[in-house]
């Protein structure tokens, strides 16, 4: 490859990098909520919460799939958490999940 070919494909490569970090940050945010159900059995927790931003999702209250079953036995029902949550094949993942102080 010539030099000016690799510095082409490096200031390209620059240019990913700065406009997608925005998107990967909003990806880690953590969304404040309040731990309505939880169902072990179907590693599944129902959560009414606030603004969901990477998703582009109003407050309201919903059930989310668990990805690691271990993330509900650490909370109780009417407990105020925050947690991350992914789309997933069509689903939404709870990934992350712990106690608000």
């Amino acid at each position: 490859m010539s030099g000016i070919k690799r510095t082409l494909v490096s200031v390209l490569l620059g240019t990913l990098a700065v406009v997608s970090s925005p998107a990967i940050s909003q990806v880690n945010e953590m969304t404040n909520g309040v731990v309505r159900k939880i169902d072990l059995e179907n590693s599944k927790i129902t959560i009414k919460h606030e603004e969901i931003k990477n998703l582009d999702m109003p407050p309201m209250t919903m059930v989310f799939q668990v990805r690691n079953k271990t993330l509900i036995d650490k909370v109780q029902v009417g407990e105020t958490v925050k947690f991350i949550v992914v789309q997933e094949g069509g689903k939404l993942v709870l990934t992350d999940l712990k106690s608000a102080p």
